[in-house]
């Protein structure tokens, strides 16, 4: 049998034959040869177990030939260092969203004196914002997520157990299911693809439409979540949005519109792009 090696070289120019990310075969190598980054490492040169190897060709084919995310294909993925389960019924987490998570931590650091709060994941797909914003903060953050489909909501449940912790999940569409309830932080990264908008083949047939596009603009689910915030926010209260990156001024005319006394701004991701917009209300400035 060829070594750990040459069945990645192999792979690698397979993969660039077709135009796919060799990334992706490091991955299938780490999952279906069980080892860890560095266990392969220094086992680069042994021969790798026939099982293993078949189990791994078979897998590739299926990213190569079929399409398939490398995410589905070894049913998980990792987000803010946390493993989150992943199928065909949740869009994928992308690394973008860890930014958003990010500055919400930031952000309730700052403005909060009371520590303990409520926080609302509207459209929570996998749930990789709300389990990870409880993980992060488990004692001080009460999580409630919603998602119109149920069977997005199962799988956030079980990456709720997998990361052990414990949230309110609500079926239903957007602020529907908790228009009774109240929120010191409401965060979301509704669907936001412009249904004329052209997507990658691997991503339209793979990850469910309902979390992809948002209307005929884009903007749909940020309209309907910000006319009604209102109803379900404190006086003192954040709202974060992930959004696409050509919409961040069009979300924060929508956001003065119905939060004309606050604070909102836009904020930047890694690759220098509007792609998080903020609305802060009722907090003092320092």
């Amino acid at each position: 049998m060829p070594s750990y090696k040459e069945a990645l070289d192999k792979a690698n120019k397979l993969a660039r034959r077709k135009n796919k990310e060799t990334s992706a075969t490091k991955l299938l190598m780490l999952h279906f040869s069980g080892l860890e980054p560095t266990e392969l490492y220094t086992q680069y040169e042994e021969e790798m177990p026939e099982t293993k190897y078949k189990e791994y060709f078979d897998a590739l084919d299926n990213y190569l030939e079929d399409n398939i995310p490398v995410q589905q294909i070894i049913g998980y993925v990792y987000f803010y260092g946390h493993k989150f389960i992943v199928d065909d019924k949740v869009l994928i987490p992308r690394f973008e969203t860890e930014e958003l998570v990010a500055n919400i931590l930031m952000f309730y650091d700052e403005y909060f004196d009371t520590k303990k709060i409520d926080l609302v994941d509207i459209g929570t797909g996998s749930g990789c914002l709300a389990v990870t914003l409880k993980k992060e903060e488990s004692i001080n953050f009460n999580v409630t997520a919603t998602d119109i489909s149920e069977e997005a909501l199962e799988v956030a449940k079980k990456n709720a157990l997998l990361n052990e912790v414990q949230l309110n999940f609500i079926p239903g569409d957007m602020l529907e299911p908790v228009k009774t309830k109240k929120f010191d932080i409401l965060v979301s990264n509704p669907p936001y693809i412009p249904e004329t908008e052209k997507v990658e083949d691997i991503i339209y047939d793979n990850e469910p439409h309902v979390a992809l596009f948002g209307g005929s603009d884009g903007l749909k689910f940020y309209r309907q979540i910000l006319s009604e915030a209102n109803l379900i926010l404190k006086p003192q209260s954040i709202i974060g949005f992930e959004h696409a990156y050509d919409k961040a001024s069009e979300i924060q005319e929508l956001a003065k519109k119905y939060f004309p006394k606050s604070k909102i701004f836009t904020l930047k991701d890694m690759q220098n792009l509007d792609r998080m917009t903020f609305v802060i209300t009722g907090f003092k400035e320092n």
